[in-house]
């Protein structure tokens, strides 16, 4: 990938992520505008201002770290360790608010959060959102050797019904998938019913938790199957058997001989078995069935190259996404979506006998993470546009929990104090807040631990690592491609 097209990406994502954060924040400004509250700043970006200004009691703010934004609102509960003091270092007596006010202004930022996940919802029903076969099959892919699910007999072309009693419509992602049900199931066992040509199973695999460095996020349960999807060309190697034969990008391999091919890795299998053998393939081309032989051929490896990996190769880079199309879900149908995910996601959290941990969750750096991989793709605003949805459901959600500093703390504290029909006590309130900022502070340098060990910081993608693998030159008189 190109230097200026990362930059791009780079450009998009945080303009993304800033616009959600700083709606948030515009929220808690207006409602507090509207109740007459004091409102020390309002600063966009944080860090060293690159420009401020000093308008009607109010200093606004540009600061050099594009990381969202904030509004100062002395009169509420003091957040001096996460926002700062005040610019000018001076403490100003002010009035009391009422409860009501306080309860407003705390409301007024997930309030607008979700009318942002409305809004994007709206555009998401418009544009479409980019769906995998994964997210609308639950058909079985490929089944590792050895695996706990080979072990009960699970076999590719098995459709699973249910797990652990839940049914389930779709393969990745959360909710009512099939990988979700598995990382989130808590018993020694797991139950899953499978349709295998009409004939209803059921068996109960015993899922492995992969063992992780210490300093590495925690594996979740997995029994070893991948989901059905077609494996799809997207290069050619130079000089390779694959280009030999006349295969072609965009090319969908259905079987290899007899046998059909329901993953990819299913292809990898069959040639390193068959070794330099010649292999039949049939693709389908633009709708069209042809029959492609080749031989696959050992070719030149970097001395970089994982041994365990080296053998023959017919000279493929696959498209990672597979057959994609277009779905255009109603504004309500993602906002429960998004709701429904979160609730599960929390659930699971907090039972004591899930291997979801708090660990798992990402802070920003792993959200602007996932941005950064979504707008990689073709499809890149459709996929982003609808990951946004979801994200400021949570972020709405999330801040109306009853936890000091967030905006619900805000709200418990004016209901507390509306009950005791007098202020909470200022030291108090100031110790309460400033351990649960410590706290979340803290919590938010420890999932970005984990969310940094994500980040791919250089190493090289399928397409990259093609290019320093090398097929013997063949002599034009063998080479379609180049007639």
């Amino acid at each position: 990938m190109s230097i200026l097209k990362v930059l791009i990406i780079l450009i998009e994502v945080v303009v993304l992520f800033n616009v959600i954060i700083i709606v948030h924040e515009l929220g808690h400004f207006l409602a507090a505008k509207w109740r007459k509250l004091k409102i020390d700043r309002f600063g966009v970006w944080f860090g060293k201002p690159l420009w401020e200004k000093e308008y009607k009691g109010v200093h606004y703010s540009l600061g050099s770290i594009p990381a969202g934004g904030f509004v100062a609102l002395p009169q509420l509960a003091p957040m001096e360790m996460i926002e700062g003091t005040d610019a000018s270092g001076e403490t100003e007596e002010l009035p009391p608010i009422s409860p009501l006010d306080k309860i407003i202004v705390a409301v007024a930022g997930p309030l607008f959060s979700l009318g942002l996940a409305l809004f994007f919802a709206v555009v998401v029903w418009q544009i479409g959102r980019p769906i995998s076969e994964s997210e609308t099959t639950t058909i079985i892919g490929y089944v590792q050797e050895g695996s706990p699910a080979a072990e009960v007999g699970i076999l590719p072309g098995d459709r699973i019904l249910e797990i652990d009693g839940s049914p389930v419509t779709k393969f990745g992602g959360m909710g009512d998938s099939v990988s979700w049900r598995i990382a989130s199931s808590v018993g020694e066992t797991i139950s899953i019913k499978l349709d295998r040509a009409g004939e209803i199973l059921t068996v109960n695999p015993k899922p492995i938790v992969p063992e992780t460095k210490g300093w590495q996020r925690a594996q979740t349960r997995q029994i070893q199957i991948r989901p059905y999807q077609t494996p799809m060309v997207a290069r050619i190697l130079e000089d390779s058997p694959a280009q030999v034969a006349g295969l072609q990008p965009n090319d969908l391999i259905v079987k290899a001989g007899d046998q059909p091919i329901l993953h990819r890795i299913t292809l990898s299998d069959i040639i390193r078995e068959n070794g330099e053998k010649p292999l039949e393939l049939e693709v389908t081309r633009k709708g069209e069935s042809i029959h492609l032989t080749m031989t696959p051929e050992i070719p030149t490896y970097p001395d970089s190259y994982p041994e365990e990996a080296r053998g023959p190769m017919i000279g493929i880079l696959w498209d990672n996404s597979g057959v994609m199309d277009l779905e255009y879900p109603g504004p309500w149908e993602q906002v429960k979506g998004s709701i429904d995910t979160l609730v599960s996601t929390l659930g699971a959290l907090f039972s004591p006998e899930s291997d979801i941990k708090a660990q798992h969750l990402s802070g920003p750096v792993g959200i602007m993470r996932i941005y950064y991989l979504l707008f990689e793709s073709e499809q890149g605003w459709r996929l982003a546009i609808w990951f946004s949805v979801i994200l400021n459901v949570n972020l709405a959600i999330l801040n109306m929990l009853p936890i000091p500093v967030l905006d619900g703390g805000h709200i418990t504290l004016a209901v507390l104090e509306a009950i005791r029909r007098k202020p909470l006590n200022i030291r108090i309130l100031q110790f309460v807040q400033s351990g649960f900022a410590a706290l979340l502070i803290g919590y938010m340098l420890y999932v970005t631990f984990f969310d940094v060990q994500d980040i791919s910081w250089g190493r090289s993608s399928n397409a990259s690592e093609g290019q320093t693998i090398q097929f013997s030159p063949k002599s034009e008189a063998t080479n379609p491609a180049s007639q």
